[in-house]
């Protein structure tokens, strides 16, 4: 369509009348209005001749009975959590590798490895006594620590993420009791049904990120296909908190701070960083004199978190700390700008040389301060910036800081950076550039695992990954924050579009208190030359 005006049929040049089944809207509806990436995009014109070319100029958009770009999309991320699931199914494996024949998972050779297919829910199932039936947080096993004393063992996952394999385990054992039903190992049922679970909660991801991105859904498309859904979206347990994540900040965006609030407390009982987003929400209902509706929101995820974490940690309270336990003790894992410093420089890190079982405090309290802060520096920006800045462009800066200057980045943690760098970030190209070198990181960390003496790779082909990858990462954050101090050259902000997932701060005139100084309130904007009208990937 080539205007707004309302319409109920099109004539081309040739006279041939096209009927629209329902009046076309006059703004959000039309061809001028969305975003078509197969016009504006070069790699996605070129992509679109395998199915036809891009959309026509005279098309009707946002008029198809089934194939809707929210269908489109859905399908997309179905075949991309297939390739996942095949990418993973070599480590599932059956073979005779047990006594006298028996059955077992065959990872001779370091199939894991070689295979590239290792999915922590596999060994999981048995190191976690799964297998056996166990309720989590209340089994209990022994474990000889590396300084060669017995150490008391729980459940290491927060209390979602156990309850969710607890669950997996129970219909993977109820399955195995069927005898009709068709038969495999216990532990590959299991991750069959835990995958199945992952994959619904990475539609949810996808589903509610669609709906957040507006009129620009088609960006959408990339959090489907993202390299990094075939690489890790059933490595480990992450999508059950980035389908909270997404939620509450859809819930936000539809002003309901209550079920916000919900979503991102069940999420931290999950994962740790949908709690993290109540951050930037602060600060930018702080700019715009909304901190009640952010309280609402804040209250309600504490009490969602309390309320699922607050049984188990009175019935079984040894077992629900152990995850807390195991998280101030660890330190720098392989894949944390630490160890990278380490592998090249033979750096022993802040505290030396730790006895097993001994925390390394100094990494704990440099870690914590370096994102407290990344957490000040985004509170200055988020307070300063010439126009309020988007929600996801600071949730992105936030989650993202937090995962550059903590002690662990387990390679599944970037999916929490997808839908929230899509929906603050849409330029298609440079987000594909950095999912396909985080996805790739995943070659030289399994070839790094194999060990040289088995025909790996050396620990320093894998840590130069890690800082082509962090390198990357914060790329995309410098060209945030250049957006946000431009805002004219923000893509989303388009026309009358001020911040899609704002909810109650949307079109929101500042209000700051009165008791904030003056180097805390709004600079003038810079000047740039303005991008509404085109819509570049």
């Amino acid at each position: 369509m080539a205007d707004n005006r309302d319409a109920h049929a099109v004539r081309d040049a040739g006279e041939t009348e096209f009927v629209s089944p329902a009046p076309l809207a006059k703004d959000r509806r039309s061809a001028d209005w969305r975003d078509l990436p197969g016009r504006t995009d070069p790699l996605t014109a070129d992509l679109s001749g395998v199915i036809g070319g891009p959309v026509g100029r005279h098309a009707v958009v946002g008029r198809s009975r089934f194939f809707t770009p929210m269908r489109a999309i859905l399908l997309l991320a179905i075949v991309f959590l297939a390739l996942g699931w095949f990418a993973k199914a070599p480590c599932i494996q059956q073979a005779p590798v047990g006594e006298n024949g028996a059955l077992g998972l065959d990872w001779s050779g370091s199939r894991q490895y070689v295979a590239m297919c290792y999915s922590d829910t596999v060994p999981l199932y048995g190191a976690e006594r799964l297998n056996e039936g166990a309720f989590p947080y209340k089994k209990w096993w022994e474990e000889t620590a590396g300084n060669g004393q017995i150490q008391r063992r729980y459940m290491e996952y927060p209390v979602i993420s156990g309850l969710y394999q607890y669950g997996a385990m129970t219909i993977a054992k109820s399955w195995d009791a069927v005898h009709w039903l068709p038969g495999a190992l216990q532990v590959a049922i299991y991750f069959n049904v835990v995958a199945l679970g992952l994959a619904l909660a990475w539609l949810v991801t996808v589903w509610a990120s669609a709906l957040l991105a507006g009129r620009r859904i088609w960006d959408a498309a990339l959090i489907a296909a993202s390299p990094l859904v075939i690489v890790h979206a059933f490595t480990n347990f992450d999508p059950l908190a980035t389908a909270f994540a997404a939620g509450g900040l859809l819930a936000w965006s539809r002003k309901r701070p209550v079920l916000a609030g919900i979503l991102l407390g069940l999420g931290g009982a999950a994962k740790l960083y949908p709690l993290l987003l109540l951050g930037p929400l602060l600060v930018l209902c702080l700019r715009a004199g909304r901190v009640r509706d952010w309280s609402v929101t804040a209250l309600t995820g504490v009490g969602a978190w309390l309320a699922v974490n607050l049984p188990i940690a009175v019935l079984f309270p040894r077992g629900w700390a152990e995850f807390f336990r195991l998280n101030s003790e660890r330190g720098a894992d392989p894949d944390s700008i630490y160890n990278v410093i380490s592998s090249f420089t033979g750096w022993t890190g802040f505290d030396g040389i730790l006895a097993a079982g001994q925390a390394p405090t100094v990494l704990n309290a440099v870690s914590f301060l370096l994102f407290a802060l990344v957490c000040v520096g985004i509170g200055y920006v988020a307070l300063t910036a010439p126009r309020r800045p988007r929600l996801t462009q600071l949730c992105f800066l936030l989650v993202a800081g937090f995962l550059l200057t903590n002690k662990v980045w387990s390679p599944q943690y970037s999916l929490w950076l997808v839908p929230l760098a899509v929906l603050a970030f849409p330029h298609r190209r440079i987000l594909l550039a950095w999912m396909t070198i985080d996805a790739l990181v995943w070659v030289p960390r399994m070839f790094y695992y194999l060990s040289v003496a088995d025909k790996g790779l050396p620990e320093q082909w894998f840590t130069a990954a890690v800082v082509v990858r962090d390198v990357a990462v914060v790329v995309i954050c410098a060209l945030i924050l250049r957006q946000i101090y431009r805002p004219d050259e923000d893509l989303v902000r388009y026309g009358f579009i001020d911040d899609p997932v704002g909810g109650v701060l949307d079109q929101a005139p500042d209000a700051q208190p009165r008791w904030l100084p003056a180097w805390l309130r709004p600079r003038q904007p810079v000047e740039a030359a303005p991008a509404h009208g085109v819509s570049p990937g």
